[in-house]
């Protein structure tokens, strides 16, 4: 009965909630009214879009040396876990029988096992800075901390799914898949899909008023 709960109606509903939630939240953020720049333009907003899209991929050189802990830990994480998803053989299988219809080549195992272990330190240092630092603790909030704590269930209970032969490890890794899904939409992992925009538009707003930023 939870197994096939699990497998069916509840991934299916985590998954329209996950898809019709992103379309929406980008949606409302691409076709929110905006009031009409009456300011002379001083500079061309599209170059400056892009350039700070690729640009923000790398500190500013006054102040990588303070914020070397994230900058690191935030490419391991990020970098883990996009090799993780997309190129771990069980989510390569699963997407292909699931989703996709078709597949390519899976990384092999020892690269398995230095993308998690990448993601696990990186995820860890990360929220562990959050705590620790007085800023970061300051602005921080519970959704931050929610995000945080949900994908390291979810990459630590996809871990334990390895062991194939228990069916009731690979549902709670499923199961707490679907809880993420369900809130991601809704929660500060949204910026998966909005730092590219919300770069996009910072630099068009600077590159058109003339200034490098």
């Amino acid at each position: 009965m939870i197994e096939n709960l699990i497998d069916g109606p509840l991934w299916y509903f985590s998954l329209a909630v996950f898809v019709i939630g992103v379309v929406w939240r980008l949606g409302s953020i691409i076709f929110a009214s905006r009031k009409q720049d009456l300011s002379v333009a001083r500079g061309a907003a599209g170059p400056a879009a892009v350039k700070t899209v690729f640009s923000r991929f790398v500190p500013h050189k006054e102040i990588a040396s303070q914020i070397t802990v994230p900058i690191v830990a935030g490419y391991m994480f990020h970098l883990g876990l996009f090799a993780l998803l997309f190129f771990a053989a069980p989510h390569v299988a699963f997407l292909e029988e699931n989703l996709l219809g078709f597949g390519w080549t899976p990384m092999p195992h020892w690269a398995f096992i230095i993308a998690s272990q990448l993601a696990f330190l990186g995820l860890i240092m990360l929220w562990v800075r959050r705590m620790v630092n007085p800023v970061s603790r300051l602005i921080s909030t519970w959704d931050d901390h929610v995000a945080a704590i949900l994908t390291f269930v979810v990459m630590l209970t996809g871990c334990f799914a390895l062991l194939e032969g228990s069916t009731g490890l690979r549902l709670l890794h499923r199961f707490s898949v679907e809880l993420w899904l369900i809130y991601f939409p809704f929660s500060a992992l949204m910026h998966t899909f909005t730092f590219i925009p919300s770069r996009a538009f910072t630099g068009a707003w600077f590159g058109r008023r003339g200034i490098d930023a």
